[in-house]
């Protein structure tokens, strides 16, 4: 018998132990130099603020340099509330802070002793770039990757091969992310995981889930963060974590902004303008984008089907194309009544208009290939039309106290969606020949609206040194509506409908919650504890048959991190959190997809809410030239949702949700951003896991017990002066589900970008999927069949994006020494 040992209510193998063993002495050793090593230890502290609104920089560099041969002595960044720490030993030192969009500075004449440590450089606040910004120098850029111990940024403009791509092209390639053929995004293995927009809900995140990503333009996003266990400040909602997905918005003086052009193969044009006008009190913003896209795709499915001695078996394959006009437009105005008090107006526009043709061939045997039986033809026309409207106002009040902070938001979404589909459909025999089966011709229409309306408030009152107390509340009321109907058409031209495909369902959602946290910091130790509590109500109507499933239920959500700083540019963090899953909108519609008649996709009315206890360890080391960060996880999880297909005999497969019983999941994750030398960087992260899936309440075969990982590696090597080449690669490898297992894929984007006229503008080549690897491959079995899937929502795209910069600090480099405090 294999000897084993318990952590967390989960039992790992010998394998697992000698890894967990050997991550631990890697930690160990980052972690925890000799005590003679740190004999003499100084500390140097303080603030970095904006100059003009006393903003906190957050995730400002800090670094520290020998005032006599300006050798590089240690690094850090600043926290949310922009104070730092660096560690040294006594001497004479200058320090160098650096922001993007800000003026780099220095300051001189740092005399560390013994008798004067921490030494504390007081507020130090750095200037935006100025109106004359043609003139200003960029001391450095900011990393593509930052990362602290509870949250990842990830800098979208940095990243070449993000040049003419959309939101969901982005997030793929962010670090513990995946986006299968659909678009929908997990996090960590996790399909649960909350995707927000300047931190609050979006209805790009509403109707389909994370596809609707697929609508914005990758040119409007300044960066992406992914906070793994988030504290009760977040919504309980997403079981791997949260997604913040942050748009541009310049808050420098003058009028500045940049252009994009983009131009692709297959076809992909677009354009977009982000223009920022600030003076004085008063900032004004808009974005607007506008692209056309025209993407082929194509899916293979091999199944087989098990009835009394009979294999019945079906080869079926799809090739479509979506061709789809987007237009976003975002506005606002920033008013700053003083330098305490500001009001942010915004409204944000989008419509999407498609059209969808998809070819499918089913091709149809008896017990082997060699007997063909029949061959079916079926034709998909869809017309789609989606706009969106937001509305957000925002006030925010900053205290005497630094740290001491109101804030309050209130939003209204109105979404609307509505498609217009034909089938076509005809079966001939194997030599051509028609069969007895006649043509059928049908129509789907659609209508689907939403209108929720948000309000949020959030209060930060520090206390005593380090201390801080946080609470606020949140008010969410959603309705959702979807009118449906399948016709068909009779012989006399008429329309008739289908049974059981005739409804209108309704959704109603209001969330009520209340949080508290507390922190503080003693010495090295830094702690923070959240309680949040969540009032839950959701109603689903099926008005036809007067179908009522009402919902209420109140949960508690605890949240605990404590953090210790080691010596040496170290830290640790452990943390703990409560999440949970609430069945979404599509989660729970009954209604199927139709257009493949072969394999149907529904929700499920009578699903419930899964939860999950999540358990980290984090450990991060500083480097001069870049971040090392490891940890450690675990999520335990009751009623996991994953959807489950099944077959009738006659072949047809209805894929829905279902609540298996538990899931444990452990895992372990390293990430990177280090610069070997001024013209090579490197991003890269690996995350290993196991997950072990029980589904015995359905079916004692729903059961899955898989090791697996995932790899991403971005290289950015400077070959020339004013040209970049970048290389970046993924893969995720094979793993196993409660009914099958997933293959494993591959792929490869490369980029090359070139500074021109001046410095004011940059050429960007990519090609995405270089090797047009980007596959999704599983195989599903039950009792009575065996399916392989082979799909490819996007073929290899290959993009020429000009980006132009009105009044924008142009990428030079020089000598630090300029802006001295």
């Amino acid at each position: 018998m294999n000897p084993t040992f318990t952590f967390l209510s989960g039992r790992f193998s010998v394998t697992a132990q000698r890894y967990l063993l050997c991550l631990f002495i890697v930690l160990h050793g980052l972690a925890l130099p000799s005590a003679h090593a740190q004999d003499g230890k100084l500390k140097v502290k303080g603030k970095a603020l904006d100059a003009q609104t006393n903003a906190p920089l957050i995730y400002a560099s800090v670094r520290l340099f020998k005032q006599t041969d300006s050798s590089f002595v240690a690094g850090a960044i600043t926290t949310e509330t922009g104070d730092f720490s660096v560690d040294a030993t006594a001497g004479n030192y200058y320090a160098v802070l650096e922001f993007i969009g800000y003026k780099s500075l220095k300051k001189s004449g740092i005399r560390l002793t013994r008798e004067n440590s921490p030494l504390d450089l007081g507020t130090i606040k750095l200037a935006a770039s100025a109106s004359t910004l043609d003139e200003v120098v960029v001391q450095g850029e900011k990393s593509t990757m930052e990362f602290s111990l509870d949250k990842r940024i990830f800098n979208v403009g940095k990243d070449l091969a993000n040049a003419g791509g959309t939101a969901v092209d982005i997030l793929s390639n962010v670090p513990s992310v995946a986006v299968d053929v659909e678009g929908n995004v997990s996090l960590r293995g996790s399909s649960s995981v909350r995707i927000l927009i300047d931190g609050k809900p979006s209805g790009l995140v509403s109707f389909k889930g994370g596809s609707g990503l697929q609508q914005l333009q990758g040119s409007m996003i300044e960066r992406i963060e992914v906070i793994t266990n988030p504290s009760a400040r977040y919504e309980a909602e997403g079981m791997g974590g949260v997604i913040n997905i942050v748009l541009k918005k310049e808050r420098k003086e003058g009028f500045n902004g940049s252009l994009d052009v983009i131009l692709g193969n297959p076809a992909n044009y677009g354009l977009a303008a982000n223009v920022n006008y600030r003076r004085k009190n008063l900032n004004f913003f808009v974005n607007y984008t506008a692209s056309y896209r025209n993407t082929p795709g194509r899916s293979s499915q091999y199944q087989e089907v098990y009835r009394n001695d009979s294999t019945f078996l079906t080869q079926q394959n799809s090739t479509g194309k979506l061709k789809g006009q987007n237009n976003n437009a975002r506005a606002g105005i920033d008013y700053f009544f003083n330098d305490k008090n500001v009001l942010t107006g915004s409204y944000t526009w989008r419509i999407s208009k498609g059209k969808r043709f998809t070819d499918i061939r089913y091709q149809d045997y008896l017990n082997s290939l060699n007997n063909p039986q029949s061959i079916t033809y079926r034709t998909q026309d869809e017309t789609e039309t989606e706009p969106n409207s937001e509305y957000a106002l925002t006030y925010k009040r900053s205290f005497k106290r630094q740290g001491h902070e109101l804030t309050a938001d209130v939003r209204y979404l109105d979404n609307w969606e509505k498609s217009d589909q034909y089938f076509g459909q005809r079966t001939v025999l194997p030599d051509g020949r028609p069969s007895s089966i006649p043509n059928s011709l049908q129509r789907s229409v659609n209508d689907e609206t939403e209108k929720q309306l948000l309000v949020q408030i959030d209060y930060v009152q520090p206390f005593a040194k380090d201390g801080k107390f946080e609470a606020g509340l949140r008010s969410s009321s959603r309705d959702m509506t979807n009118d449906y109907w399948v016709r068909q058409q009779t012989a006399e031209g008429g329309w008739t409908p289908l049974p059981g495909l005739t409804n209108d369902f309704l959704y109603e959602e209001n969330i009520n919650a209340l949080y508290g946290i507390i922190g503080n910091k003693t010495r090295k130790l830094s702690y923070q504890a959240g309680l949040r509590a969540e009032w839950t109500d959701v109603t689903t109507t099926l008005r036809q048959t007067n179908d009522v499933n009402p919902r209420s239920y109140a949960n508690l959500f605890p949240s605990v991190h404590v953090t210790y700083d080691l010596p040496r540019q170290n830290a640790l963090q452990v943390s703990y959190s409560r999440r949970v899953r609430r069945p979404t909108y599509n989660d729970l519609s009954p209604f199927m997809t139709f257009s493949d008649n072969r394999n149907f996709f529904s929700g499920n009315p009578d699903l419930n809410p899964e939860f999950t206890d999540a358990f980290e360890i984090g450990h991060i080391k500083y480097l001069g030239k870049g971040s090392i960060g490891s940890s450690l996880y675990y999520r335990y999880t009751t009623g996991k949702i994953i959807r489950i297909r099944r077959v009738d005999e006659n072949g047809f497969a209805n894929t829905r949700p279902e609540n298996l019983a538990t899931e444990d999941s452990y895992g372990a994750e390293f990430t990177t951003s280090y610069s070997f030398f001024k013209w090579w960087k490197l991003d890269g992260s690996v995350n290993f896991f196991r997950a072990i899936t029980n589904g015995d309440n359905l079916d004692t075969d729903f059961q899955s017990d898989t090791y697996s990982w995932f790899a991403r590696a971005n290289n950015r090597l400077t070959v020339w002066k004013n040209t970049d080449i970048q290389l970046r690669g993924n893969y995720e490898a094979p793993q196993l589900t409660p009914q099958g297992r997933r293959k494993a894929i591959a792929t490869l984007d490369f980029a090359a970008s070139r500074d021109i006229m001046k410095g004011n503008a940059t050429l960007t080549l990519n090609v995405l999927d270089v090797f047009n690897s980007r596959r999704f491959r599983s195989i599903t079995e039950g009792g009575n069949f065996y399916t392989e899937n082979n799909s490819q929502g996007r073929l290899r795209q290959v993009n020429l994006t000009f980006n132009y910069r009105l009044r924008q600090a142009k990428k030079k480099t020089k000598d630090v020494g300029e802006g001295d405090y």
